[in-house]
This record gives C-alpha cells, sequence and structure tokens, in this order.
C-alpha cells in the first residue's frame, strides 16, 4: 500500500473558484467559465491546488464542474472567506458537467491555492507577532497561520507542530520539497516553553517532537529558522541547536532571526529585544560556526539577520557570503542584496529643483543615509532620508516594512518636500494599500506631494528620486512581513 492510499482522502466536497480559463485550451472547448467551480478530479475532492497538479500528473483526468446559479460578489481577499462565500452559492444538488484531459493542462486558474482554507496555528508562542498586533486591521493580519502547502509553494516558514498523520504521508508521497521550518531550539523542553502548543490543537503528538520531525522528513530539503530570544534560547542552546541541525543531511541553511516586539503586549510573557552587547555575542558565535562550516562543507550553513548586524552595530557581509541569497524574504541578506546594483550615472544638476524625502524605518535609515549620500552631490536636489518613528506598532517597532500611513501622517507635514518615497514594504502585495488600509492616493492628497514606493536596489531607487519612475521590482527594507501576508492573498 503506498503513502497516498493510506493516506484517508477527503469526502468533504471544496468546491474550488476558477479565477480565469486559458483561450483554446480543453477547459474552454468544455464550455468551463471564469466563475464555474471545480468539484472533483477522477471522483476525489481535491483540497488544494497542490493536490490538483498531483491528480493531472498521472496522466488521464476528468474534472467535474459545477456552475453558480448566481456568481458571488467576493472572489479574493483573506483565504478561507471567499472559499466559505462560494460553498454558500454552491449547490449539491445543481447539475455538473465532466470534461477529460490526458497529459494535458486543462487550462484552469484558481481564486485561490487552498480550496480547504488555511490550516491554523497550534502554538502559542511568547514571540508571536500576531498576539502583539493592534486592533482594527484587516482581518488577514490576524490569521495565524501555519500550512505546510504554503510553505512548499511561498516559502513561508511553519513549525510542523499542527500536523496529522495523513499530512506527513503526503509531504513524503508528493516530495513537497523544499519545507521551511521554524525551528527556534532544538531542546525539546525549551522549545516546547517557547512555543506553549496547544494539546487540543496537536493532533499527532510525535509532531511537537522537532528531532523526530526533521529526521522523519529526511527525504524532504529544510530551510530552518531559528527566532532567538534574549535569554531564553540563545548562548549556548544556540550552539546546540546550529550544531544538531547542521548534522542532519536534509537541513539546507539555518537563518538567526532576534525577536520582533511591537508596543502591544498586555497579557503576554515579559520578553525584550537584544542590547548591542548580546547581539555582538551571538554574532561572534555565528561566525565562529560559519568559519568552521565553510572549512568542512565548503557553505557557512548559518545565515544571521541583517537585523542582528544592524543591533550589534557590524558591517554586513559581502554578497559571497549571502550564497545566493536563499532566504532573502527572511530578512537574511535584504540590505546587500539592496545595495549590489549601485548608483546609475547621476547627473550634475535636475533641470528643476526637487526635494525628496526617503521615509523609512529607524533600523535601516542610518545605512540607507550612508548609501544615498552621492545623490547629494547632484545640484538641485535636497534629499533627506527621515527614520519614521512607529506609532502603530510602538517605538519599539524599527523595521521598515511595518510602518503605516499613521506614521508617516505623523513625520512628514504637508507641502514640505515635492517627493516622499516609502519603503515597498509598506505596501500590501499588489496594491498601493498600506498595513492600516492607508493608500498613496490619499497621502498624495494630504500632503499635497507625491507619493512613491521605491526600489528594489539602490540603483532603482536613484531613478525613483530622479525622475519619479515606479519600480515593479521586490521590496527593499527590512521585513518580510508583507510578504507573508502577500503569500496569503495569492
Amino acid at each position: 500500500m503506498t503513502a497516498a492510499e493510506a493516506r484517508p482522502q477527503p469526502t468533504e466536497v471544496f468546491p474550488a473558484p476558477i479565477k480565469t480559463v486559458e483561450p483554446g485550451s480543453p477547459a474552454e472547448r468544455a464550455g468551463v467559465r471564469p466563475g464555474d467551480l471545480l468539484i472533483r478530479v477522477n471522483g476525489e475532492s481535491v483540497t488544494d491546488v497542490l493536490a490538483y497538479r498531483h491528480l493531472l500528473s498521472q496522466g488521464r483526468a476528468e474534472l467535474e464542474i459545477s456552475r453558480p446559479v448566481e456568481r458571488p460578489s467576493v472572489l479574493s481577499g483573506v483565504l478561507g472567506v471567499a472559499q466559505d462565500h462560494h460553498r454558500l452559492e454552491y449547490d449539491p444538488a445543481a447539475p455538473t458537467f465532466t470534461f477529460a484531459v490526458e497529459w494535458e493542462d486543462p487550462g484552469l486558474d484558481f481564486e485561490e491555492v487552498l480550496f480547504d482554507g488555511i490550516k491554523k496555528c497550534a502554538n502559542k508562542c511568547d514571540f508571536c507577532y500576531v498576539h502583539q498586533m493592534p486592533r482594527g486591521f484587516r482581518k488577514s493580519l490576524y490569521i495565524m497561520d501555519d500550512d505546510y502547502r504554503l510553505s512548499f509553494l511561498y516559502g513561508s516558514f511553519v513549525t510542523l507542530t499542527n500536523l496529522t498523520e495523513g499530512d506527513i504521508n503526503r509531504i513524503l508521497d508528493e516530495n513537497l520539497s523544499p519545507l521551511y521550518v521554524s525551528v527556534h531550539t532544538a531542546n525539546q523542553d525549551l522549545r516546547q516553553d517557547l512555543m506553549k502548543w496547544w494539546k487540543l490543537k496537536v493532533k499527532d503528538p510525535q509532531a511537537v517532537q522537532i528531532r523526530g520531525m526533521i529526521e522523519r522528513l529526511e527525504p524532504i530539503d529544510l530551510y530552518t529558522q531559528i527566532v532567538l530570544v534574549p535569554g531564553r534560547n540563545d548562548g549556548e542552546h544556540l550552539d546546540d541547536t546550529v550544531e544538531y541541525l547542521s548534522s542532519r543531511p536534509n537541513v539546507i541553511s539555518a537563518a538567526v532571526v532576534p525577536i520582533g516586539l511591537t508596543g502591544h503586549r498586555k497579557n503576554l510573557p515579559d520578553v525584550r529585544t537584544f542590547t548591542r552587547e548580546e547581539a555582538q555575542d551571538t554574532l561572534a558565535r555565528l561566525n565562529s560556526w560559519r568559519r568552521q562550516f565553510l572549512a568542512e562543507r565548503g557553505t557557512r550553513f548559518v545565515f544571521p539577520s541583517d537585523e542582528l548586524y544592524l543591533l550589534a552595530g557590524e558591517p554586513l557581509p559581502t554578497e559571497e557570503e549571502y550564497e545566493g541569497f536563499p532566504m532573502l524574504e527572511n530578512g537574511v541578506g535584504m540590505i546587500r542584496d539592496f545595495l549590489t546594483e549601485g548608483l546609475p550615472e547621476l547627473p550634475a544638476a535636475l533641470p528643476a529643483p526637487r526635494k525628496v524625502i526617503l521615509g523609512t524605518g529607524l533600523l535601516f535609515a542610518e545605512s540607507l543615509d550612508r548609501a544615498v549620500e552621492p545623490l547629494r552631490q547632484i545640484e538641485g536636489l535636497e534629499l533627506e532620508v527621515r527614520a519614521v518613528e512607529n506609532k502603530t506598532f510602538g517605538k519599539v517597532t524599527t523595521v521598515a516594512g511595518l510602518l503605516t500611513g499613521r506614521c508617516f501622517r505623523h513625520a512628514v507635514k504637508p507641502g514640505e518636500a515635492d517627493l516622499l518615497i516609502v519603503p515597498p514594504t509598506t505596501l500590501r502585495y499588489g496594491t498601493e494599500l498600506m498595513l492600516d488600509d492607508t493608500s498613496l492616493t490619499e497621502l498624495r492628497t494630504e500632503f499635497r506631494m507625491d507619493v512613491r514606493p521605491g526600489g528594489a536596489t539602490l540603483g532603482e531607487l536613484a531613478r525613483v528620486v530622479l525622475d519619479g519612475v515606479q519600480s515593479s521590482g521586490h521590496q527593499w527594507g527590512m521585513s518580510a512581513h508583507a510578504v507573508k501576508e502577500s503569500r496569503g492573498q495569492a
């Protein structure tokens, strides 16, 4: 019996709203239209786009389609919300039609990648960011997601504690590799103390045993993460964790990230940020490991986040030392990657005088100020890097990506510049909306100036400063929070 046969098949139907139908595809020829629902493939319920692709990969596939009586008005937003709305529209008694493909893509694209809703976290971590969120934000920011499918699809980190036996079998059977795993510590008692998983939410007691899970998933490549809490899992505990992870053949690397805090920690455990001396000690330990691993294995294996270097007041590694930036979106190498493309050829003067404010978080401001210094030699350009205090999450939150419209309203006066440039990490993926739903259009009106997102690189940012060309590239700043939210919207 294969793992797939041993895994229980869902009996519930999860109608998958179809977003687009490729012109000329088998689906279009069969009469499928956007707004229709995928009901089953080969008679099986389909829980997500991965299961859909897996069934197609077996060769011949028969797809069962249903057409809602009335097209839903809500087709996007929080994962699970749109799906629940479609279930209300789906009538199990309504007629369906089928069409078949054989080693051919049907030509369907879906509104969501998860048809059965997102898998929720089973933990109550001392450092959980969701628990530190102020009230009043959109619902997606309060979802405690911990879904291995999103880890495979988008590189989001999961703890593995909510997995079932069927989930584990599926990961192995479908080779969902790589996965991104939040380990934090290899000491089981310490991990439980940090993460405090809810016993009623843990479906398989073995899933909380991190060493056992890593070893059981040996065929799967794992990128791991260690969120460090001062005085808890740092120091010798960090050494032990790095030593264990480096001993496992399926662990590709480990990112080390200091705890992130907000000013909204009511009724939560007493934790604090790193002091400069503690950050320096952590980097010294990790650099010792990195030198050893490079000499023995040809890879540095463990990668401190940019924030650790900034907290320690130490220079960032070279581009080569990031080994291709495998965990860029986790804040590892973001600044170095931003600096990699240098400034373009700069004009001696601007056609007309312009004052530009570069708004960023407290943590990144000094580095950004040094990087843009050559631009200040351009005649007619008045350039200021403004460190914006976070009025929404609290002064302790210093990353650029968590700045909101409220923060900029406190930091910028109407009419004081011609152009305000904000970090793209502040914007909801694919939109001009910040975390508090403030739009750039609103800020343009209120500030009586142009407001634009910056660029993925120093070169792109310079071009925005000089001629206002908007960047379509990745984000610059110090937070993967906005990227994480975009995964929830994919």
